[in-house]
């Protein structure tokens, strides 16, 4: 079943007044979040230069969804951007907000001069993996992550 394109979206840069809504996505995507955490997560975003965040906002329901885009600076190979996070709302997904996101992404990435734009996505989700190969992503890695509270 092929759902209607959502034409009341407007792709913006994130501002304070969407941490709500932002964190309530971030417990869609599976990382629960207070408005206090993101409030402070978004405001260091939008102070650094290197970092984008962009919502898709809807006349009908608020922000629905949201991309973030990092400058990622390694030793290993030349400097490009990632995708840090992505997520639309559960019951509009399907109708073009993750795509039009990702091409508010990848238009920051070639303004901060990347030819290259990549992303992370959990081996678990299937959907999204399709999601990101119709749009012309290829998988080139499979690794773990490893992590230690400090």
């Amino acid at each position: 079943m092929t759902l209607a394109l959502d034409a009341d979206i407007t792709v913006r840069p994130a501002e304070s007044v969407d941490t709500a809504a932002i964190a309530r996505l971030c417990g869609q995507l599976g990382y629960p979040s207070t408005v206090e955490d993101v409030d402070r997560r978004l405001g260091g975003a939008r102070r650094d230069a290197d970092s984008a965040v962009f919502v898709a906002d809807s006349m009908r329901g608020g922000v629905v969804g949201w991309v973030h885009a990092r400058a990622l600076h390694l030793l290993t190979r030349d400097a490009c951007a990632e995708i840090a996070g992505l997520v639309v709302e559960e019951g509009r997904r399907g109708r073009g907000i993750g795509g039009r996101l990702m091409a508010a992404a990848e238009e920051w990435a070639r303004q901060q001069g990347f030819s290259t734009l990549r992303l992370r996505s959990n081996v678990v989700r299937d959907e999204a993996h399709a999601f990101y190969r119709e749009r012309g992503y290829a998988s080139s890695k499979t690794s773990l992550l490893f992590t230690k509270t400090l």
